[in-house]
């Protein structure tokens, strides 16, 4: 079950977004990326994604200035994120307005890479 309150704020997240967020979805939307789906702001969990694919499973973060001093939090996003089974891939917004080119780039290795599944019996011992 959607938790509505995550849902709203992820829809007004995608209309308030800063210009490297939408600079990378106009190069991701509509499948325009080797065919791959992407999804802004994608609630999964109790997390919201900047974008993330389903087929392959990936989550693509872009840091903005706000995330200095948040390290413990965005880590325990990811690790949250690779327990869903998506492989998550980062860049600075000074990245994703200098070089667009080679964060898509990066963005297509890392989606065409095999992704090693979690385990089942993970932390459940055998």
């Amino acid at each position: 079950m959607r938790d509505a309150r995550l849902t709203g704020h992820a829809k007004a997240m995608r209309r308030e977004a800063g210009e490297p967020e939408t600079r990378l979805w106009l190069a991701l939307r509509a499948e325009r990326l080797n065919g791959i789906k992407f999804r802004r702001q994608k609630v999964i969990g109790r997390y919201i994604a900047d974008f993330a694919a389903r087929d392959p499973m990936l989550v693509v973060e872009v840091d903005g200035d706000t995330h200095g001093g948040r390290e413990d939090y965005d880590a325990k996003r990811t690790r949250f994120f690779e327990e869903q089974g998506y492989r998550v891939i980062r860049f600075s917004n000074l990245d994703v307005m200098t070089n667009l080119v080679g964060v898509l780039g990066a963005i297509a290795e890392a989606a065409a890479a095999p992704l090693s599944q979690p385990s089942p019996l993970k932390g459940r011992g055998l």
